[in-house]
């Protein structure tokens, strides 16, 4: 029993002669590199980018934040407007609920990382300024069916333009933090 123990047992480095903490160049693992520099192997060049979103990071906190104060005053306006006058105007806040959905979706998505949720975010900000141009528009151009103004009325009139300028920020934001392409 004592003679299998000692069979089975590595050698020391005084024994292989190598410095203690050094890999032998025939135990190096398939695809890495006999110097041990650390560097990547091929196949893992930009693995690091994919793996980093900086979506929600820096500037694009504020971003999501702009997002959230719209979410929660449409979703407020929107409300207050729908259970106590919806009869004098019902397109138009009917379309004040859709924007208020549209900026919670859009906050979330931005705050969220993942390539699925970079999807979604592009889709509810390029809802939000096709929203903004055609509701915009229409209350320009048919303003029978806009006797009371909404989020995007006026292409954000009432709320410094911030409605339309948002979607542009949010889509030049989303391109320059697009995610990396998929590795084939």
């Amino acid at each position: 029993m004592e003679e299998a123990k000692n069979v089975t047992a590595k050698p020391s480095h005084e024994d292989t002669g190598t410095t203690p903490g050094a890999v032998p160049a025939d135990a190096a693992p398939a695809g890495s590199n006999a110097a041990g520099s650390g560097s990547p192997g091929p196949g893992t060049a930009g693995s690091s980018r994919a793996a980093t979103d900086t979506r929600n990071t820096g500037p694009g906190r504020l971003l999501i934040a702009v997002y959230a104060v719209f979410a929660i005053s449409a979703t407020a306006r929107a409300g207050y407007q729908i259970l106590t006058k919806f009869s004098e105007a019902p397109l138009a806040y009917l379309l004040s609920a859709f924007a208020a959905v549209v900026y919670l979706v859009a906050t979330v998505s931005l705050a969220k990382s993942g390539r699925t949720w970079f999807k979604v975010s592009v889709a509810a900000v390029l809802v939000e300024l096709v929203g903004v141009l055609v509701v915009g528009a229409l209350s320009v151009f048919d303003s029978v069916n806009f006797p009371h103004e909404t989020v995007w009325s006026l292409f954000g009139r009432g709320y410094a333009f911030i409605p339309l300028l948002l979607p542009i920020l949010g889509l030049i934001w989303l391109y320059r933090r697009r995610p990396a392409p998929k590795q084939a």
